[in-house]
């Protein structure tokens, strides 16, 4: 199962994808985590990594690269190991050398690749290598993978989450965070996947919390959880370090049961 974590910026979508990542191994799945976001660097942090691992868009030869094979429309002379991996027409989580993805037990993360400079042009190449990446990986049963999408809706423009299973949406509350959740929704539609769902983030309190169910049930939206305000989580974002679960390690329980028992109905 493949899940799009997606929302607006600020919402909480690398906490979500942390919360979820560290649920799964638990229960003893194999987690992937694809750091999609070409702008938020410290996913690796919150999973309790050291350092990140080299972003795939490296691995293919770098974004340079990648934007003359997208303006040819042709691969010819990229030759080694990542473009040998690239035009595999299935690629499994094992056949990712070991420098592109950090391992902790059942937990894993790849990059695609990060903004680091002025200038440096669009990321169109990191979308599409997110596009090209997940549509190839196969995963096993005991497998998820979880991505962490950029704040937005671009990614939809381009096609990444045509490779999706599920997209789940983070709301916060905001009149701008709905407005998201409605555009996610219909694009979503858009594309064919069914399974869409909302989860609430950072809610101070019960009322909140039933007021944007209410608002997201107008855009046709099912609510499966919600991720109410956490020191903890608070503290560990603006220290740096690994994320604490603390009450929101519990909370996201019921979304991580949605998700599997929607899975196992289709």
């Amino acid at each position: 199962m493949k899940i799009s974590v997606c929302g607006k910026g600020g919402s909480g979508k690398s906490t979500i994808v942390t919360l979820l990542a560290n649920e799964a191994r638990t229960r003893g799945y194999r987690v992937l985590v694809v750091d999609s976001d070409e702008s938020n660097s410290g996913l690796f942090r919150m999973l309790g990594f050291e350092r990140p691992p080299i972003p795939l868009m490296e691995l293919v030869g770098g974004k340079r690269k990648v934007q003359r094979s997208l303006k040819s429309g042709s691969s010819s002379g990229e030759s080694g190991e990542g473009m040998r991996v690239m035009r595999q027409d299935s690629i499994k989580i094992d056949d990712i050398p070991a420098e592109h993805i950090m391992t902790k037990d059942n937990l894993q993360l790849v990059c695609i690749g990060k903004i680091l400079q002025s200038l440096e042009g669009c990321a169109c190449p990191m979308g599409v290598l997110s596009r090209e990446f997940l549509k190839k990986l196969s995963l096993e049963k005991n497998e998820i993978v979880v991505v962490d999408m950029e704040a937005g809706v671009e990614h939809f423009g381009r096609g990444v989450e045509t490779s999706i299973d599920r997209v789940l949406i983070v709301v916060e509350p905001s009149f701008e965070s709905l407005q998201l959740a409605e555009r996610v929704n219909n694009l979503s539609v858009g594309i064919g996947i069914k399974n869409i769902r909302a989860v609430l983030s950072k809610i101070p309190s019960d009322e909140i919390a039933s007021r944007l169910e209410s608002e997201l049930v107008k855009s046709s939206i099912d609510t499966i959880g919600c991720i109410h305000y956490d020191t903890e989580i608070f503290h560990s974002s603006l220290e740096g370090v690994s994320l604490a679960n603390g009450s929101a390690g519990k909370e996201i329980r019921d979304v991580f049961d949605s998700l599997i028992s929607h899975s196992a109905l289709d």
